[in-house]
């Protein structure tokens, strides 16, 4: 795993060697290992190196044997071991043992088209001296990032958005369709990216360089067209997706450094342990998060996984104070608004885990997604039931029963349920009907946005927006399947496996792996029948047929429990960070021109006097506050400027 920039120019001038060297040194933590780059007439790489393959001969920027293919690479090639056997049969010859050169003569062998081989999580770059070409790719599923921009004859690219900063021809200013489609979506729509002129690769594409011009073009799209399949078994699909997971799960323990587990206490992280420890030769390390508030913590669970396979386990404990003393450095490693904390315990994780000796996690995340496990799957599928007989107030009482963790809403009139749900309502051949009300309360935030940042969005319609990128199909698609293909598309990729995953781990120069994830994974739970997903409201049901003897009994037993972390209040507790008072004053809130400082104002008043309810304030808080310091360290002081602040958890 590693941090990747550089630049391409299309008039092959001279890149300069201490630009690229400022680049990657943005992106230290990624790769605190080793550094190099590679600079020529055209061209310019660079790599900050986490050394987890190969770790004696994997240098990066690397090269072929006649110096006519470059690459700088992040992330891991799983059956790099296969396709090395097949390219050695095939005449190739290797210097190294490293992943990274597997990339490098597949390309030789396939093109493009060498990315439809591999099984991993990747973003990289490959310079084709001989055809002055620049290829980028980015992993099926968007595990690692890859974003890019164009400045004159230059394209530049980064792991992250502060490389691409580093570089003094970029501008810098806050995109306002970006930051509608958090506050609506929580995610912004690839290409789009909160900063100006700044492009995402979306997941599973691809992007060429040549002759001054850009195209970019999917390699692999998500389907979930239920074609006619030959009649199997419960017994038969169960079986599949067992062996399909412990195969994934086996690749992904491929490394020279020790690997350890994310164990939330969940059903698929515990599944994880399960197949890990199958195939562990030393006794398993694992780590969690647990919480003071009793309402989100899972410690009694993590406590019955740890005994049941004998882990050596650590973890953190975090409340609402540790939260605000990190969120600066976690917006720092995001590079967008959230509009929840959730990040900041797993930043404090993964601070544990390095500090622990460890390089390498597996987690469970992909699992709700890929097997509806989310409680908006049977939302949904209760709306769907209400629908059908609008009238029935015992229909309408299920949804309150799925929440129980809610209080607000448990103290709610069936009423408001209806009214907020949508329950009854005929729009259930809406394309985003099982989103719609979770949407529609996020785009409530919006309410904050000055009358400038109003004005100026006034011609917009994100919905509009998304309508337009869903794929050709969709709509007869099974509902179950179009709620999952909004889920892993839009969320997974750009806040789950982002903002939650990739940036807080590595934040801390630490890998992790999510085996359910593997596109072959992926693609089988495409195809599954729903009702092997979602047995009346029982989620997951094929992962429990197929993986339930492994774990323990209360685990597979228990309600589905969304992690959850404590939000806007974390940054009214004592003691009280100064960048929350600084950053929501009402003088700094109009300088940016984003947020109403009356508005704001009130808010803010709402929780220092103990008065703020809810689930839309909480986000509204943290969307504000994380925004304001986005501008603060990218646009006001710039990246280059930005020291972050360092945070510590208690640890046990």
């Amino acid at each position: 795993m590693c941090g990747i920039a550089g630049m391409c120019n299309s008039q092959a001038e001279r890149v300069d060697s201490e630009l690229l060297a400022r680049m990657i040194a943005m992106v230290h933590h990624r790769g605190p290992d080793a550094r190099g780059v590679h600079a020529d007439c055209g061209i310019g790489l660079a790599n900050a190196r986490l050394s987890i393959i190969d770790l004696n001969g994997g240098a990066q920027p690397m090269h072929n044997e006649d110096k006519s293919l470059w690459i700088t690479f992040n992330g891991e090639i799983f059956n790099y071991v296969e396709l090395r056997q097949e390219l050695l049969a095939r005449g190739h010859r290797f210097a190294t043992e490293s992943d990274t050169e597997v990339i490098l003569h597949l390309y030789e062998e396939e093109g493009e088209q060498c990315v439809r081989h591999l099984n991993g999580q990747w973003g990289f770059a490959i310079w084709d001296v001989k055809a002055r070409r620049l290829f980028l790719s980015r992993d099926r599923l968007g595990v690692r990032p890859l974003f890019y921009t164009v400045v004159g004859n230059n394209l530049i690219f980064g792991s992250e958005i502060k490389s691409i900063f580093a570089h003094p021809d970029v501008p810098r200013g806050l995109d306002l369709i970006a930051l509608d489609q958090i506050f609506t979506f929580w995610v912004t729509l690839a290409p789009r990216t909160i900063f100006k002129g700044v492009c995402e690769l979306p997941p599973g594409h691809s992007l060429v360089f040549e002759s001054g011009r850009v195209r970019t073009y999917p390699y692999w799209q998500l389907d979930f067209d239920m074609a006619p399949d030959q009649p199997r078994t419960e017994e038969d699909y169960a079986e599949e997706l067992g062996a399909l997971l412990s195969d994934a799960t086996r690749i992904r323990l491929r490394a020279d450094v020790p690997v350890g587990v994310l164990l939330s206490g969940g059903l698929d992280s515990t599944i994880i342990t399960a197949l890990t420890r199958k195939f562990a030769q030393d006794r398993l390390r694992t780590f969690s998060v647990r919480f003071a508030a009793r309402e989100l913590d899972e410690s009694a669970f993590q406590r019955e996984a740890v005994e049941f396979f004998d882990t050596s386990h650590d973890h953190i404990r975090c409340d609402g104070a540790d939260i605000a003393r990190v969120f600066a450095s976690v917006i720092w490693h995001t590079e967008k608004p959230v509009i929840r904390a959730a990040p900041a315990p797993l930043y404090l994780l993964s601070q544990l885990i390095r500090d622990d000796g460890y390089k390498v996690v597996l987690t469970g995340e992909g699992a709700d997604e890929v097997f509806g496990g989310y409680d908006i799957y049977k939302e949904a599928k209760i709306r769907r039931f209400c629908a059908a007989q609008p009238s029935s107030r015992h229909r309408l009482r299920l949804l309150r029963r799925l929440y129980p963790y809610q209080e607000n809403l448990q103290r709610q009139p069936d009423l408001y349920l209806q009214n907020f749900f949508r329950a009854g309502q005929a729009e259930t051949s809406h394309p985003f009907f099982s989103h719609l009300p979770r949407w529609e309360l996020t785009s409530r935030l919006k309410l904050f946005f000055s009358d400038e940042a109003r004005a100026q969005l006034r011609e917009y319609d994100a919905f509009a927006d998304l309508r337009d990128r869903l794929p050709a199909g969709y709509l007869d698609w099974h509902p179950f399947g179009q709620s999952q293909y909004l889920e892993t598309m839009f969320l997974l990729p750009g806040y789950i496996l982002s903002s939650q995953g990739d940036r807080m781990a590595m934040a801390h120069s630490v890998e992790a792996r999510h085996p359910f994830l593997d596109y072959r994974v992926v693609e089988f739970a495409a195809k599954l029948p729903p009702q092997l997903k979602m047995k009346v409201l029982n989620e997951k049901y094929i992962l429990k047929r197929a993986f339930g003897s492994m774990v323990p009994p209360a685990i597979v037993a228990r309600p589905k429990q969304p992690y959850r972390a404590p939000d806007g209040r974390s940054f009214f507790a004592a003691p009280r960070q100064d960048y929350v008072e600084a950053l929501l004053a009402p003088d700094e809130v109009k300088s940016s021109a984003l947020f109403d400082a009356s508005s704001v104002g009130k808010l803010v008043s709402k929780f220092t006097s103990g008065r703020a309810l809810g689930v839309k304030d909480d986000m509204a808080l943290v969307g504000i506050l994380s925004t304001q310091l986005l501008i603060h360290q990218f646009i006001v002081r710039g990246a280059s400027s930005c020291g972050e602040m360092k945070a510590s958890c208690a640890v046990s």
